[in-house]
């Protein structure tokens, strides 16, 4: 499991552990300055021998001591190094002070930015602080001294490396305050725990490489983690199928069944005991054509639907994905939302997951939303969340001035406490949080990047892994964390070329790679 942290929380962690006499600030920004220098190695190996060229680019706070570090160690290892202060050095905090003395005893400290081509560009202007925007004339610098390298040539190899964070990017968020520089760091060094703004916004637009260098602060407890792998939990013991639940997925008119079909197969393949796909009279053929171990019913309306939830057996509704937006779709969710089951632990009515058209008609009345209840999953994307919560998206939405920025997490728990469920926020940094502020991010950046799940359909089969697992058992949050989390390995395990009925396909080979 990885524990994700906010500035304020990294920060209370040092200043505890300084407190505590354990270690002083002072070898702390030496241990981290060494772990950039070694993740540098350890990422460009080829770095570690020959004359090469860095530029260190030092802020006016703890990042820029850190910075200095790592230019006296490169100087250290035979590199030529400049380095770019931005402030005051009279101002410096008092262990940035001391590395930046140690440093003008052997090199320059210079306040225009540095010109000419460089092996190495190190970003340490602002770390996980930053609370208002950089200046203006120190984005210009920045964006002129990395446009001469890396477009100086297509055979540029300059690596460019950020500091705990890129400078002018939230921490808390991965949003930019006020105007950044456009460019992006092959490699971002963190230390102890990664931060929310690593895994959150524009930290996973270009994603390429993040390492967590331990400082040996020792254990930590966090609010927010990523997901993972809940290791044998899916595995399949002895028992009869109805042990392992009843998914029932509702569909809509003919020639709309796709989507309901996916979801359907992504329930049964992820362990569902049994699988019944219920549509109008009109589709039925249709949908025998596409299915064989998936079962069939005919549901003409709401009242159709309540008969069938007479049987107990019943445990997980999937409902959205090619259901329409007629008055059927709308009365099929109604009786899906309000249907009581007494016997039914640890929740009165049938656990749901809703998607895609059922999130539609939910936005559109308010009746509906009243009817969500703590069974329930929603999986909205960007735009579905901001029909369901228009001033929630719209102050995600606003530009960030200050920091820490309001963040998807922020966001998707407010959300998830004033519906009453389980929300999943859609996206490569889908956020699950459930109304009582357990929160965890399921990232597709990074080394789990998976690009191919940007494809119609893909986000029925989440649907229906959801629904699947909330029918062998699982809790609202725990389903949607699982889910998310073999979904992405799913799109990895496949690779280019993924449309959304590869998914549920590649489920058995990645449990067989998961020991399963």
């Amino acid at each position: 499991m990885t524990e994700l942290l906010t500035a304020a929380q990294m920060r209370a962690i040092e200043a505890a552990v300084i407190a505590a006499g354990a270690v002083t600030g002072l070898e702390l920004m030496e241990r981290a300055g060494r772990g950039v220098v070694q993740a540098v190695f350890d990422a460009w190996p080829e770095l570690r021998v020959g004359s090469f060229r860095a530029v260190v680019l030092c802020g006016p706070g703890n990042n820029g001591g850190d910075g200095f570090v790592v230019a006296r160690l490169l100087q250290e290892w035979g590199w030529q190094v400049e380095v770019f202060l931005y402030g005051d050095a009279g101002k410096l905090p008092p262990d940035a002070r001391v590395n930046y003395e140690r440093w003008v005893a052997t090199g320059e400290v210079k306040h225009s930015m540095p010109d000419g081509d460089f092996d190495l560009i190190v970003d340490g202007l602002f770390g996980i602080g930053l609370t208002r925007p950089i200046a203006e004339h120190v984005v210009f610098a920045v964006e002129g001294l990395v446009e001469r390298t890396l477009l100086a040539g297509p055979n540029t190899t300059t690596k460019i490396v950020a500091i705990d964070i890129l400078s002018g990017i939230c921490a808390d968020s991965g949003r930019a305050i006020g105007r950044v520089a456009p460019y992006f760091a092959h490699l971002t060094v963190t230390f102890h725990r990664p931060k929310l703004g690593h895994y959150l916004g524009q930290s996973v637009e270009a994603p390429w490489s993040l390492r967590c260098v331990d400082l040996g602060l020792g254990e930590t407890d966090a609010a927010v983690r990523l997901t993972h792998w809940p290791f044998k939990r899916l595995a399949k013991r002895v028992g009869h199928k109805f042990g392992y639940g009843h998914a029932l997925i509702l569909s809509g008119p003919p020639g709309h069944g796709g989507a309901a079909r996916m979801a359907a197969r992504g329930a049964l393949r992820i362990g569902a005991g049994l699988v019944t796909v219920a549509c109008p009279a009109q589709a039925l053929a249709e949908n025998a054509g596409r299915l064989d171990a998936i079962m069939l019913k005919v549901v003409a309306d709401g009242a159709g639907l309540a008969e069938i939830l007479a049987d107990t057996r019943i445990n997980a509704l999937c409902l959205g994905p090619g259901l329409g937006l007629d008055a059927r779709a709308a009365g099929l969710v109604r009786v899906a939302l309000s249907t009581v089951r007494e016997d039914h632990a640890p929740y009165r009515k049938c656990a749901a997951v809703l998607d895609a058209d059922a999130l539609t008609l939910i936005a559109r009345d308010p009746s509906l939303f009243a009817l969500l209840h703590p069974g329930c999953v929603l999986t909205p994307h960007g735009g579905e969340f901001a029909r369901l919560f228009p001033d929630i998206a719209a102050k995600l939405d606003a530009p960030a001035s200050t920091g820490p920025a309001y963040s998807k997490v922020d966001a998707t728990r407010e959300a998830a406490a004033r519906a009453g469920c389980v929300v999943l926020f859609k996206g490569p940094d889908t956020v699950i949080a459930s109304p009582d502020g357990t929160c965890a991010i399921n990232s597709a950046a990074y080394e789990r990047a998976a690009p191919w799940l940007a494809t119609a359909g893909s986000g029925d089969v989440l649907a229906g892994f959801i629904a699947g697992l909330m029918a062998r058992g699982f809790a609202p949050q725990l389903a949607a964390e699982t889910g998310a989390w073999l979904h992405v390995e799913c799109a990895r395990s496949f690779g280019p070329g993924l449309i959304a009925e590869d998914l549920p396909e590649a489920l058995p080979k990645v449990f067989r790679a998961l020991g399963l």
